[in-house]
């Protein structure tokens, strides 16, 4: 692919690995196939990709589908051959095909972080969207999730149109309504994913993406209708389609991770977090009646101003009073914010006012500091770093010196305000043993990674 977009979340699946022409460490396809354990390999600038004739060609040499191509997804080596390989052993006790006492390496491995276990002080959670990915991240010693992507569910079977439809509603009665079907679907993604957690903490993130990243390509569709009206076709289908074009250009930006997405969908369309908490809060009432204390964390996302957060949190506080009237039981859950745009951090004592805790979401802090694109600039950080302008990748391992300011002022500002606010940090550092020595020292409560990172 030249690159990932959301739905193709089923394709990567179903993958053994994913290869693009474009991105970095923190673009979708890179961290999407992280949380699944898929070797991805993105930002091969030299790739020459055509979709329709399914064959790229990379150094005057075409590979077409069906030949054989090899990923290393720790070096980013790609082979044009068929090279042996097999699963570690560590990863086949942890999926069920080897039993603990047969692997030697597997026992060394438990005995090492038991010791671990004694001494450490830092936290360690996972970031899972999916109860299997949860169940993995728990069989690796991961005890909580730091960071759950509620628009990563809307991909599940069957769920597209309804999310489109929601979408492309005019009326917030129609929006509502299409919002009421995905609830009981997200209902039982949090019941699953809280108890694969076994009562472990779950910080659950709302809807993050701007909303035309549900939708169809704008350039596809204009293809589409073109190629109708080319063959003289009319009537309802091509209708429908120039509909889904104009809510598309209505929705098309032309910085969509600067635009109108995370705490901002949530004010313009409160109805969307309605539905998440309700989906979230009714979980954790039937996991509570199964015996089983939930603490729901609800963290919003993208939050500069104070009073983002307070317009959101009114809204979880409503719905949560009102399902648990409904359900005859209380049940205590936290509301906080990820800290990732820059005024965030630096107003963290305002901030903390509201929240209860933090989860420094440093993909997009380490973007707006430094103002790199996470999807782009990997066109230019190697020459960056072969020229020695930057040492690494600030995408890759945390840069404690610039973005590390940000995160220190953050914690002393927000626990200043509030001594007792959780602090954590779910961006992709989270799962890079050098960044991790920075936000040890700095004092945070935990680091997460992706399941497979958590070792």
């Amino acid at each position: 692919r030249r690159e990932t977009v959301p739905d193709d979340i089923h394709g990567m699946w179903v993958s053994q690995g994913v290869l693009t022409a474009t991105g970095g460490m923190t673009s979708h396809a890179a961290v999407v196939g992280r949380q699944m354990g898929k070797p991805s390999i993105v930002g091969a600038g030299d790739l020459v990709i055509d979709e329709h004739r399914k064959h790229f060609t990379v150094n005057g040499q075409t590979v077409k589908e069906g030949d054989w191509v090899a990923f290393d997804g720790l070096t980013g080596e790609v082979k044009i051959a068929r090279v042996s390989s097999h699963p570690s052993e560590i990863l086949q006790v942890v999926s069920g095909k080897m039993a603990p006492e047969q692997s030697d390496i597997f026992g060394r491995f438990n005995q090492v972080l038991s010791w671990a276990d004694k001494f450490r002080r830092l936290g360690v959670r996972a970031n899972a969207d999916q109860p299997d990915q949860a169940e993995l991240a728990y069989k690796f010693g991961a005890r909580g999730i730091g960071l759950c992507r509620t628009e990563h569910m809307f991909f599940g079977e069957g769920r597209i149109p309804i999310v489109q439809r929601m979408i492309l509603a005019e009326r917030e009665e129609d929006r509502r309504a299409a919002l009421a079907e995905l609830l009981p679907m997200q209902r039982e993604d949090f019941y699953s994913v809280f108890k694969a957690m076994r009562g472990s903490p779950v910080t659950i993130r709302t809807i993050d993406p701007p909303l035309h990243e549900f939708l169809p390509k704008r350039e596809d569709l204009m293809v589409e209708i073109a190629t109708m009206e080319a063959k003289r076709q009319s009537g309802r289908a091509l209708e429908e389609k120039k509909r889904l074009l104009a809510r598309v250009e209505q929705l098309h930006e032309f910085n969509p991770m600067l635009g109108h997405r995370g705490v901002r969908l949530g004010i313009t369309y409160p109805e969307i977090t309605e539905m998440q908490v309700r989906a979230i809060m009714e979980a954790a009432c039937r996991l509570n009646k199964e015996g089983l204390k939930i603490v729901p964390e609800i963290m919003i996302p993208l939050v500069g101003l104070v009073k983002e957060l307070r317009d959101q949190k009114t809204v979880v506080d409503r719905v949560a009073a009102a399902v648990m009237k409904e359900q005859g039981i209380k049940i205590k859950y936290l509301v906080g914010t990820m800290i990732e745009v820059p005024r965030g951090a630096l107003t963290a004592d305002e901030v903390a006012a509201e929240a209860q805790f933090f989860s420094f979401g440093t993909n997009d802090l380490t973007q707006l500091t430094f103002g790199f694109s996470r999807d782009d600039a990997g066109k230019f950080l190697r020459v960056y770093q072969e020229k020695k302008i930057l040492d690494k990748d600030p995408f890759a391992t945390f840069d404690a010196a610039g973005v590390g300011q940000l995160v220190a002022i953050g914690v002393e500002k927000g626990r200043a305000a509030r001594p007792d606010l959780k602090l954590g940090i779910c961006g992709e550092h989270g799962g890079d043993p050098a960044s991790v020595h920075f936000f040890h020292g700095v004092g945070l409560d935990y680091v997460s990674a992706s399941p497979y990172r958590v070792p």
